[in-house]
C-alpha cells in the first residue's frame, strides 16, 4: 500500500505544532528557572559587594519579596494539584450522594448499598485480605532477601534479579502468572503449577476459578512484584547501620538470631514503616492484576475494580463514586500516619 503524504499532511502538521508547543513550554520553563534565580542572585551579590566596598550596612533580605518569589514558582504546582486532585475529589464526593444519572440527591443511599449488598461486602472483604496480607508478606520476603544477600558474593546480581519484577507492569506480571496458573484439560499442561501437580501424581485444576483460593493466588502476583521494592529499601537501611554497633554486639557474643531481632530490626524500623505504608497504599489501589487475571469474576473483585465496573460498565455513577470516596477514606489514615512518622524522625 502506497503512503499518501498529502492525505496525512494534517496529521504531520498537528504533530509539528505539538512538538513546537512542547519545546516552547519546556524550554521556557527551563529558561525561567535558570535565568530568573541567576538574575536575583547576581543582583544580591552586587548589592553585597557595593555595601562592603562603601562600608555601608549590608542590605537585608526582604522576606515579603522572597515569599512572592516562592509563590511564583509554586503556583503551577498548586494549579495542577487543584485541577488534578482537589476538584475531582470534591466532584466525586458530590456524585456519591446522587443517583446513577447524577440528577437527584439520594443522601447516604449509595453508602448503605455498599454495606448491604452481599456482592459488595465480598468486595470489601477481598480488599481487606489484600491489605492485610500483601504489605506484611511482601515486606517479610523483602527483609529475608535483604539479610540473605547482604555482603554475598554475587550481591549485585541477586538484587537485580529480585528487583526485576518491579520493572514489569502489573498487566505484564499478571499475564506471566496467568501462564503459571493455566489449565489445559487432561494430559500435558502448559501451566507451570498444573504441570508440577501432574508430575506429582495429582489432577490439574482451574486455579483461578476456585474462591477464595483465587484471591490468594492473585495476591502472590502482587507480593512477587513488591518484594523487590522492599528488598532494595531494607537492604539500604541494613547497610546504614553503624559498624561500631554491629561490632560491639558481636564482641558481646550475640548470636545471629539475636543480632537480627535486637540490632537489625530496631535499627531499620523507620525503613520498615515506609515500606509497609507504601505497599499498603499500592495494595488498596490495586486494579490491573485483578482486571487482567480474572476481570473480577469468581469472587475476586476489589474496591478499585468494582468502582470501575459500577461507574463505567453499569453506568451507576453514584455507587461508583461512593466506592471511590470509601477507597479515598481508607488511604487517608495511612497517609496521616506516615506524615506523623516523618515528623517524629525529623524531630528525633
Amino acid at each position: 500500500m502506497e503512503f499518501d503524504f498529502a492525505a496525512e499532511q494534517p496529521k504531520f502538521l498537528m504533530l509539528m505544532y505539538g512538538l513546537i508547543a512542547f519545546v516552547a513550554v519546556v524550554g521556557g520553563l527551563l529558561l525561567l528557572l535558570d535565568v530568573v534565580p541567576s538574575f536575583f542572585a547576581r543582583r544580591r551579590e552586587a548589592q553585597l559587594v557595593a555595601a562592603s566596598a562603601s562600608g555601608a550596612p549590608l542590605p537585608r533580605r526582604r522576606k515579603q519579596g522572597e515569599g512572592a518569589f516562592a509563590f511564583f514558582f509554586l503556583l503551577p504546582t498548586l494549579l495542577l494539584l487543584a485541577v488534578g486532585l482537589v476538584v475531582p475529589a470534591v466532584r466525586t464526593t458530590l456524585l456519591s450522594f446522587m443517583d446513577s444519572g447524577s440528577n437527584k440527591w439520594v443522601g447516604l443511599d449509595n453508602y448503605r448499598w455498599m454495606f448491604a449488598e452481599d456482592s459488595i461486602v465480598r468486595v470489601l472483604i477481598n480488599t481487606l485480605i489484600w491489605v492485610l496480607l500483601v504489605p506484611l508478606v511482601a515486606t517479610a520476603f523483602g527483609l529475608i532477601y535483604a539479610v540473605l544477600v547482604d555482603k554475598a558474593r554475587f550481591e549485585a546480581v541477586a538484587k537485580s534479579l529480585i528487583f526485576l519484577p518491579m520493572a514489569i507492569s502489573f498487566v505484564g506480571a499478571s499475564i506471566i502468572w496467568k501462564f503459571v496458573y493455566a489449565y489445559r484439560g487432561e494430559g500435558d499442561q502448559i501451566g507451570l503449577l498444573n504441570q508440577i501437580v501432574v508430575s506429582l501424581g495429582g489432577e490439574p485444576k482451574q486455579w483461578l476459578l476456585d474462591s477464595p483460593l483465587n484471591t490468594f493466588l492473585l495476591i502472590v502476583i502482587m507480593v512477587w512484584i513488591q518484594a523487590g521494592f522492599a528488598m532494595v529499601v531494607l537492604s539500604a537501611a541494613i547497610k546504614a547501620i553503624p559498624a561500631d554497633i554491629v561490632e560491639a554486639a558481636r564482641l558481646d557474643g550475640t548470636t545471629p538470631w539475636q543480632m537480627f531481632w535486637r540490632i537489625t530490626i530496631p535499627s531499620i524500623r523507620p525503613a520498615l514503616i515506609v515500606v509497609v505504608v507504601t505497599i499498603s497504599i499500592a495494595t488498596l489501589k490495586v486494579f490491573d492484576i485483578v482486571r487482567t487475571s480474572t476481570n473480577g469474576n469468581y469472587d475476586t473483585n476489589v474496591i478499585a475494580t468494582e468502582m470501575y465496573n459500577q461507574a463505567f460498565r453499569y453506568q451507576e455513577n453514584g455507587q461508583g463514586s461512593a466506592l471511590a470516596v470509601f477507597l479515598f477514606v481508607l488511604v487517608i489514615p495511612i497517609v496521616i500516619y506516615q506524615i506523623r512518622n516523618l515528623r517524629k524522625q525529623r524531630e528525633g
